[in-house]
């Protein structure tokens, strides 16, 4: 693996993330997303993380300095991905952005450039032959909070060339994640097979009014020594990526309970503002939320 330059696209919760952890293991990087407004949201979305970086790292003031120096910042895709041995792709969880974009990243690109997604539900053959070049594709998927919950799982499509895998793998690990492979393709990988039924049986435990989030989680706390619940995890994750994921189920399937979680999600959060951590609240406010208050559980 001999990657040297990285491009992010996509500059939202997780994209922000994702380019700050790899420049901060000596990358240089690239953060793309389609406008300026964007990108200065990105930036002091990234600026934030250099104090929990010190918090939870124990990192020096001159290395969460140094990390930020090592990334630009473009809305010019073809500008930002013109050096870049490897593009990870951030963008929301809808095909047609995703399938627009990979048609515009495969002409823009040198042939080189090998493209990974960080698609949470979505599968690389989805994309593969869009994209102009199969081989060098395949799926490298970060959960939130990327520094502490540092899992990167590996996901090649069946034209994954095996060194392009093998390539990603170790990157993942030279950025200081836990490499998970995963040999097939499956839907939510290995993290959100397990995690989405939780989130899914929650959202639906609420809409139909069986109890509120905050006992849902004191539920699943109290039962499972779990340090969060599912809507707390869902203020993580951020609501937009959630109704995105939710809304893309009730189409597929014309479920109208699912039907109802998205317009739950979008009416009574999403319009309002309440996107989760990165806004200061979602199902609760920020900071200091109020699972994390020390009574929280006792009664």
């Amino acid at each position: 693996m001999n990657y040297k330059n990285i491009s992010v696209a996509g500059s939202g919760v997780l994209g922000s993330q994702i380019a700050y952890q790899t420049a901060f293991h000596g990358f240089q990087v690239t953060v793309y997303d389609i406008n300026d407004e964007a990108l200065d949201k990105a930036k002091e979305r990234i600026s934030k993380l250099k104090a929990r970086y010190q918090e939870d790292l124990g990192a020096s003031q001159q290395e969460v300095d140094a990390a930020y120096e090592r990334l630009s910042f473009n809305s010019d895709l073809s500008a930002a991905v013109s050096s870049a041995d490897l593009v990870i792709e951030a963008i929301p969880e809808i095909v047609p952005i995703k399938t627009d974009f990979y048609k515009k990243l495969g002409e823009a690109a040198p042939a080189h450039t090998i493209f990974a997604s960080n698609s949470s539900t979505l599968l690389p053959s989805q994309f593969a032959e869009v994209t102009g070049r199969p081989g060098q594709f395949l799926a490298l998927h970060f959960a939130n909070e990327i520094w502490k919950n540092n899992t990167a799982e590996i996901m090649k499509h069946p034209g994954t060339d095996e060194k392009v895998f093998e390539d990603v793998i170790a990157f993942a690990r030279a950025i200081g994640m836990v490499a998970l492979p995963l040999h097939k393709e499956q839907p939510g990988y290995i993290l959100n097979s397990l995690l989405v039924p939780l989130l899914d049986a929650a959202e639906l435990l609420l809409v139909k009014e069986i109890a509120d989030p905050e006992t849902i989680d004191k539920t699943w706390m109290v039962g499972t020594g779990a340090p969060k619940g599912p809507f707390a995890i869902l203020d993580v994750v951020g609501l937009n990526t959630a109704y995105n994921i939710v809304l893309a189920k009730a189409k597929a399937t014309s479920n109208p309970t699912l039907e109802k979680v998205a317009q739950l999600l979008k009416t009574e959060y999403i319009d309002k503002g309440k996107l989760g951590v990165a806004t200061g609240e979602g199902f609760y406010k920020y900071p200091n939320p109020s699972y994390e208050h020390p009574d929280f559980l006792k009664s």
